[in-house]
């Protein structure tokens, strides 16, 4: 399994589409076994949701993000746990642990989106 959290300083980055890196974690039998931070390379939604995709990732976590990019990592099969926050490596233990349940929470700024604020 390999799991993706958006990364800025040790801390889980907390707008999806703007992330430009990523720490990405082997795990077997419910250990971390490695990890490694990687640029984006792309920019955009669907650049990065496919980005995640080519590196065999199972699970994002992250902070916020919104339906677009919900919408083209769940066409990529990631699942997503957003509404993380704090330290990186403590999420992910959170997670394997069950103890970091997805909040859902959507980006809640409208910046070169095509939505209008109302």
């Amino acid at each position: 399994m390999k799991i993706a959290v958006t990364f800025e300083n040790g801390e889980v980055f907390q707008h999806f589409g703007h992330t430009e890196t990523f720490k990405l974690y082997e795990i077997e039998a419910g250990q971390v076994v490695s990890s490694e931070i990687v640029a984006t390379n792309g920019s955009g939604h669907d650049a990065v949701a496919n980005f995640l995709a080519e590196q065999a990732v199972n699970v994002l976590i992250c902070g916020g993000m919104g339906d677009g990019a919900q919408a083209a990592l769940s066409a990529c099969g990631i699942e997503i746990c957003s509404g993380a926050a704090g330290d990186a490596d403590a999420a992910v233990k959170a997670y394997l642990n069950g103890e970091l349940q997805s909040a859902g929470v959507n980006c809640d700024h409208h910046h070169d989106h095509d939505e209008e604020e109302g």
